[in-house]
C-alpha cells in the first residue's frame, strides 16, 4: 500500500543501515504496520537520522504544558504554511488519532483560525505561525500576548521549537520529494 519514497536521493536497503537505525525502523514497522517514508529518506545521512530524531523525540514525546494532540496541531499549522505536503499528511494522521477528531487535521491544515479549537489553541498557533513564516518580527508583544492565555516560559519555548523544528523537516522533504505513505490518509478518520 506504500507509496515510493522519493527519487531524489538514494534509499539505503535496511539490512546495510546501522542496526541502531535498523532496530528503529524495525520498530516502528512493527508497532504501525508500516515504515514512514520520512525515517527511510533520512536514513541516507545516518548521523543527521539519529540528531535529527533525537530532537524530533525530545519536542513531541515529552509530557508538559502542551498537550501530544496540541504539539501535532503546530506541525500541522506550520506544514500547511510551509506547503510541506508530506508533514501535514504524516502529522494529520497522528493528530487525529491524539486528538480523537477525524476533522481536526482538515481543519487546522486549511485554516486554523477557522478550526474547532479553543481560543488558548488559537493563540498558540498564531504564535507558531510568526515563529515559522516571520520569527524576526517576534516582539514582547507576542510573548505577552501568548502568556495572557496561560502558556510559561517553557511551553511558549516548546511551540517556538517545534515550529522551528518543522521548518527544517518541512524543507528537507520538499527538497526531497518525500511523499506521504499511503496510510496516512486513512488514519484516525474512522473508530478502529
Amino acid at each position: 500500500m506504500t507509496q515510493p519514497i522519493a527519487n531524489r536521493f538514494p534509499m539505503p536497503s535496511i539490512e546495510r543501515l546501522p542496526e541502531d537505525i535498523r532496530a528503529r525502523l524495525l520498530a516502528v514497522q512493527e508497532k504501525s504496520g508500516f515504515i514512514p517514508n520520512v525515517f527511510l529518506t533520512l536514513a541516507y545521512r545516518p548521523d543527521e537520522f539519529r540528531a535529527f530524531f533525537a530532537y524530533h523525540d525530545a519536542l513531541m514525546d515529552k509530557e508538559g504544558g502542551l498537550t501530544k494532540a496540541e504539539r501535532e496541531m503546530i506541525v500541522v499549522a506550520t506544514s500547511s504554511a510551509n506547503q510541506c505536503h508530506y508533514c501535514v499528511i504524516a502529522h494529520g494522521a497522528i493528530l487525529r488519532i491524539r486528538a480523537k477528531n477525524p476533522q481536526i487535521s482538515d481543519q487546522i491544515a486549511i485554516n486554523y483560525r477557522k478550526a474547532d479549537i479553543t481560543p488558548r489553541q488559537k493563540a498558540m498557533l498564531d504564535f507558531a505561525m510568526k515563529v515559522s513564516t516571520e520569527a524576526q518580527k517576534i516582539s514582547e508583544q507576542d510573548f505577552t500576548a501568548i502568556a495572557s492565555h496561560g502558556f510559561n516560559d517553557d511551553d511558549i519555548w516548546d511551540i517556538a521549537a517545534i515550529s522551528a523544528f518543522f521548518a527544517l523537516s518541512n524543507r528537507m522533504a520538499n527538497v526531497t520529494a518525500m511523499r506521504p505513505n499511503d496510510e496516512f490518509y486513512l488514519m484516525g478518520r474512522l473508530p478502529k
